[in-house]
């Protein structure tokens, strides 16, 4: 059986990570895994069984009763906990502002990272594209390929502002900057590790951002089938 090739994508919001990484998959023919639909489902567990995320031990708790199913078609949005279809509910205000929590639990991250090279481990595509904020450092620092994609924080900030309609862009460049600074907290995110490759997307646009990536893909693959 051929070993899934493992493609980790990092990177702030607002740099194109989820919609350039789905394209990439979807032209490769790869699977796609939104590692942040993970923790939101986590997050859901644990507020649906009636504890908080801020209660590390109901978060520890929660992890072992958490059977979560991701879709990895890069066109396929779907996640289950157990029999229950979460695809929406791990959406809500409500589950979002728990996901801080689930976050900082770090024996539990650790716990979530295994269940992402399991994931792709089992996939039946070639490939998969496993995107989020550590996935280069921590969940597979030993991948084929790794790629932090970045953008100027302006950049960032006006895109993600035309994603949310009506909103602010100086309101959506202090938000990102307080999540930024959160969540660099437990992990670098925003620098490249020692063999990850930077794709900055602050002069590309969508499809040149795409090419990019593939580019790097492309120039792992073959790496890997000359023995490099």
């Amino acid at each position: 059986m051929t070993e899934t090739f493992f493609v980790g994508i990092d990177g702030p919001a607002g740099a194109g990570k989820s919609s350039v990484s789905k394209e990439a998959a979807r032209r490769l023919g790869f699977g796609y895994l939104d590692t942040g639909s993970v923790y939101r489902a986590l997050a859901w567990h644990v507020l649906d069984r009636g504890f908080s995320t801020d209660d590390p031990a109901a978060v520890e708790e929660s992890f072992e009763t958490f059977r979560p199913q991701v879709g990895l078609g890069p066109d396929e949005r779907s996640v289950r906990v157990g029999d229950a279809d979460v695809t929406a509910a791990i959406r809500t205000p409500e589950t979002t502002a728990a996901v801080a929590g689930v976050a900082r639990t770090l024996p539990v991250r650790e716990k979530i990272n295994r269940l992402f090279r399991e994931i792709a481990a089992q996939s039946d595509r070639p490939g998969v594209v496993v995107e989020g904020r550590d996935i280069t450092t921590v969940v597979a620092p030993d991948a084929p390929c790794r790629i932090l994609l970045t953008a100027h924080p302006d950049v960032r900030a006006a895109r993600r502002a035309a994603e949310i309609h009506g909103s602010d862009v100086r309101e959506v460049a202090e938000a990102m900057r307080r999540r930024d600074a959160s969540d660099s907290q437990v992990v670098d995110f925003l620098t490249a590790a020692e063999g990850v490759s930077v794709v900055d997307t602050t002069e590309l646009d969508f499809d040149q951002s795409v090419d990019a990536v593939l580019s790097v893909i492309d120039e792992a693959r073959q790496g890997g089938r000359d023995g490099r």
